[in-house]
């Protein structure tokens, strides 16, 4: 066993193993979704994915399969609460059990917010809002009654604690879902279950590179103008864009025991974004806060 001891209590080195647990994903099936999915079955755990493209749903199932572990593909749509409600209670019966859950599903488009009519806001909230509600609430009961505690993970933004002008409506339903966050891990700790968000900026997905339906084929990707990248490269401390699996594996960490004594966490993965506040990089590679020259 490979262990260290910190004061006087042994820290087993595979308390990453989510070997015999059960993770239940929303919008499973593409980006970031997927790569949770993906990364918590390489760690051993057994996956339910509830996506809307078809395809996508099939082709995550079979990936989990080759990874030796149990899929259950639920195609459906998240926004719709009653469809939710059922996936859940499909996986807890289909497994025996269910240990973590992760609301991932989320979109949004730019549009200023005063040229948003009724129903496009409303359906930014039950995307981003509404459907982590539903999953949540449906998942608790399961939890609670297994007596095993469990984790919770939303995929929230740091858009959800800046401003987004043309996104408001979406960053207003990722401040909800943050201030959700807190609120569960403080409501549910005693019946240990965990409750953690993390906050991803920009990241390549197929949506973020221009692919909206069918299977995930990165081939058939936008690819970026070396405009774009420099754009990039300013903006991020890291100088590069996100990568879905950097969040699915901080993922896989809240949901395993080396995570045990965190809850209520909002954790950024952005390349250091959130942290850069609006300071950009010029052609010096000295860091400005616009709108000075950057040239």
């Amino acid at each position: 066993m490979n262990a260290s001891v910190v004061d006087g209590s042994v820290v087993d080195g595979r308390a990453i193993d989510l070997t015999g647990k059960v993770v239940f994903v929303t919008g499973g099936g593409g980006g970031i979704g997927r790569s949770v999915a993906l990364c918590m079955a390489d760690m051993g755990a057994d996956i339910a994915i509830l996506e809307a493209i078809p395809e996508r749903c099939e082709q995550v199932s079979e990936l989990v399969a080759q990874r030796g572990r149990k899929a259950l593909c639920i195609p459906g749509n998240a926004m719709e609460v009653e469809t939710v409600q059922n996936a859940v209670a499909e996986t807890a019966r289909h497994f025996g059990r269910l240990d973590v859950l992760a609301n991932n599903v989320g979109g949004v488009s730019r549009r200023p917010f005063v040229n948003l009519a009724e129903k496009n806001w409303r359906r930014h909230i039950d995307l981003n809002l509404v459907s982590n509600l539903a999953a949540t609430q449906a998942a608790l009961p399961f939890m609670i009654e297994s007596g095993n505690g469990g984790s919770i993970i939303n995929v929230t933004s740091i858009e959800a604690s800046r401003a987004a002008p043309g996104y408001a409506v979406y960053a207003a339903c990722k401040a909800g879902l943050n201030n959700l966050t807190r609120t569960l891990a403080v409501e549910l700790a005693h019946h240990g279950i965990r409750v953690n968000a993390i906050a991803p900026d920009y990241t390549v997905t197929p949506g973020t590179q221009g692919q909206f339906g069918g299977a995930v084929a990165p081939d058939l990707w936008h690819r970026p103008t070396p405009a774009q990248q420099e754009a990039i490269r300013r903006r991020i401390p890291l100088g590069r864009p996100g990568i879905d699996d950097e969040c699915g594996r901080v993922a896989v960490f809240l949901a395993s025991d080396m995570a045990s004594y965190v809850t209520g966490a909002i954790i950024p993965v952005d390349g250091g974004t959130w942290a850069s506040g609006g300071w950009v990089r010029n052609d010096q590679d000295d860091w400005i806060l616009p709108p000075q020259p950057i040239d």
